[in-house]
């Protein structure tokens, strides 16, 4: 079965009231202990005078950085809701079909730095952690999650769809007989036959390839498949990378 991987957004819808994360109904149980590792050291880390420092951001943010010290009582979202940044604009959950809704939850997997890897019904609260950040006692995040990740990602054998920034994906990067089915999706403007690199847009593309393949009803068994399912609706372009395949999506001005 077809994995999209989803990067998390750094904006996120919280609640007022409602219960806390129960860990126990979360995806991939083998990962509360890292999870529970790392939380209990972001909220220590949130409520020191170096917080602003070590998770790199501005003071403007300090309401989102104390509410992180609060991660075992903070009402929980769905996944499905929590993010709320380009991608997840453009992925549009709510106004999915009922259909879709099911593919996205057995499809779509959200790579977190506070929860390793999360799925559309699982309920968290919202956090502020990049997976770029070192937390104290721990290292790297990236290094952290990564044979956790693995652990639990091992297996899967369809084709991966890797929506994700390069900072997620040094979380956990598919390997051996995975690599072979490892799509990354990149977006491309051209322009007078030149091509630059696009970022912010990037993310609305990706978003927009993420809810096409769910809206499709299709389960593309080879890199191959999913260029021909992609390139129904873009200019895309299926070419070999290192370690796994590179899909770009090519726009025009």
């Amino acid at each position: 079965m077809t994995l999209v991987l989803l990067p998390p957004s750094e904006g996120k819808t919280g609640r007022s009231r409602g219960r806390a994360a129960d860990f126990s109904a979360l995806s991939f149980a083998q990962l509360n202990p890292v999870r529970e590792q790392v939380l209990e050291t972001l909220g220590k880390v949130s409520a020191s005078s170096d917080a602003y420092d070590v998770l790199g951001v501005g003071a403007s943010l300090q309401h989102e950085v104390d509410r992180n010290t609060r991660w075992r009582t903070e009402p929980a979202v769905p996944v499905s809701e929590l993010y709320s940044g380009v991608l997840y604009d453009a992925l549009g959950y709510a106004t999915l079909s009922a259909g879709s809704k099911r593919r996205a939850g057995n499809r779509l997997l959200v790579v977190s730095a506070a929860w390793g890897a999360l799925r559309m019904a699982d309920r968290v609260p919202p956090y502020r952690l990049s997976m770029s950040t070192t937390l104290p006692g721990l290292g790297p995040l990236a290094s952290v999650w990564r044979d956790p990740l693995n652990a639990v990602l091992a297996e899967a054998d369809g084709v991966i769809v890797d929506c994700r920034s390069s900072t997620y994906v040094a979380a956990w990067r598919p390997t051996r007989e995975q690599a072979a089915k490892w799509v990354s999706v990149n977006v491309v403007r051209e322009r007078d036959g030149v091509r630059t690199v696009v970022s912010h847009n990037a993310k609305h593309t990706r978003g927009l390839v993420a809810r096409h393949l769910l809206e499709s009803g299709k389960d593309p068994g080879t890199p191959k498949a999913l260029h021909k399912l992609v390139a129904e609706r873009w200019n895309a372009e299926l070419d070999r990378a290192a370690g796994g395949w590179t899909l770009t999506v090519v726009e025009h001005d």
